[in-house]
C-alpha cells in the first residue's frame, strides 16, 4: 500500500471526526481504503510467518506450521 493511500485514510478519519462527518461516497472510499490496508498488513504478516523457524536445543531448525496442520 502506498503511502498517499494511508494519507487519504488518515484525512478521511480526521473528517469523520468533524462536526460536517463524510459523505455516503467518502464512508465508501473509506472502507475500501481501510479493506486494502487490512489485507496487505496481512499478506506482509503471512510472508514474514512463512519464512519463519524455530530451532530447537539441538539446532535442528523447523518450518513454523499452521496451527492443526503436522
Amino acid at each position: 500500500m502506498e503511502q498517499k493511500q494511508i494519507d487519504r485514510i488518515n484525512e478521511l478519519a480526521k473528517k469523520a471526526k468533524s462536526p460536517e462527518g463524510l459523505t455516503e461516497w467518502e464512508e465508501m472510499e473509506r472502507a475500501a481504503l481501510r479493506r486494502e490496508y487490512i489485507d496487505s498488513v496481512l499478506g506482509n504478516l503471512k510472508g514474514q510467518l512463512d519464512n519463519t523457524y524455530i530451532v530447537d536445543e539441538q539446532g535442528n531448525k523447523t518450518k513454523l506450521q499452521k496451527k492443526g496442520e503436522k
